[in-house]
């Protein structure tokens, strides 16, 4: 499985992820399209988005590949322009990153 994991992971959530064997890229500035079709969007199973302020960076992933799935785990809230877009979005306050790369890592 691959990954493409935006913004700052402050709760190791690619590091788990890895530890699950999902092949994670990171992008740490913002999550523009030349950004996410270098890290691999068009052929890449998973979306994760750390940074709601960066929430600009779901559809255009949907738009490079149909099929990924975009899930957003971030303590703020999820604009509501891009919550019709998101498969999943999980607070870090209510589970724990260990927990949430086991269930993306076993989808």
């Amino acid at each position: 499985m691959k990954a493409i994991l935006a913004g700052p992971d402050a709760d190791d959530l690619g590091e788990r992820l890895g530890e699950n064997g999902v092949d994670v890229t990171p992008i740490e500035d913002v999550a523009t399209r030349p950004k996410l079709e270098e890290a691999g969007a068009h052929d890449a199973d998973l979306f994760v988005l750390t940074d709601v302020g960066q929430a600009t960076a779901i559809p255009i992933v949907k738009d490079l590949n149909d099929d990924i799935r975009a899930v957003v785990y971030d303590r703020n809230s999820l604009p509501d322009f891009v919550a019709s877009q998101t498969d999943l979005a999980v607070d870090p306050e209510l589970l724990g990153a260990d927990a949430v790369a086991e269930e993306l890592a076993a989808e």
